[in-house]
């Protein structure tokens, strides 16, 4: 059970009824993460604004659902790592690409490298180094997508810390998380 109320249309702050609005009709239903974040207006529309914001960047969405599969896993998201495998298999991914992707694994050059640096990130505090920014180039990222990879993992460890302090129910098929705590 949830920490934190999960709104819904009627009963979530005024400020807030208008993007759930436009939650549910990007996703067809309202996930229980948008409603926990309803509570307030402003955090909701941080985080909308930085999906819609980063779904239009330079980054395919395979690349970024893959990317967040792996953060997921590593900060013990399950409600994450279960939303965003069911959106990068929507997004093309294979479900072997994106077991491989959970465990920060990729048989794509550039893909591999786009793991590496954002779990280096995670478990670093991004404590990274000019071979990391390297590394990326080198695997063929343009300084603005390397700008946008570290956005979608500041915008992934947001929603991992969101569901994980909230105790955000899942409402996406369950995936097993690699390791037990």
């Amino acid at each position: 059970m949830s920490r934190i109320p999960l709104q819904t249309a009627d009963t979530a702050p005024a400020a807030s009824q208008a993007l759930l609005g436009q939650v549910q009709a990007a996703f067809g239903a309202t996930p229980n993460m948008f409603r926990a974040v309803a509570n307030s207006p402003a955090a909701l529309a941080s985080m909308w604004g930085s999906f819609g914001a980063l779904g239009k960047g330079s980054l395919p969405a395979r690349l970024t659902e893959q990317v967040a599969v792996a953060i997921a896993d590593r900060n013990r998201c399950e409600y994450c790592l279960a939303a965003h495998t069911l959106l990068g298999k929507n997004a093309g991914a294979s479900e072997h690409e994106m077991a491989d992707a959970q465990a920060g694994r990729s048989a794509d050059p550039a893909t591999a490298a786009a793991l590496a640096f954002a779990l280096k990130v995670v478990d670093r505090r991004a404590d990274i180094t000019d071979a990391d920014i390297t590394a990326l180039r080198n695997a063929g990222f343009t300084d603005e997508g390397i700008v946008e990879l570290m956005a979608h993992v500041a915008l992934n460890l947001f929603t991992n810390y969101v569901n994980i302090a909230f105790d955000v129910p899942v409402d996406f098929p369950a995936v097993k998380l690699r390791q037990a705590a």
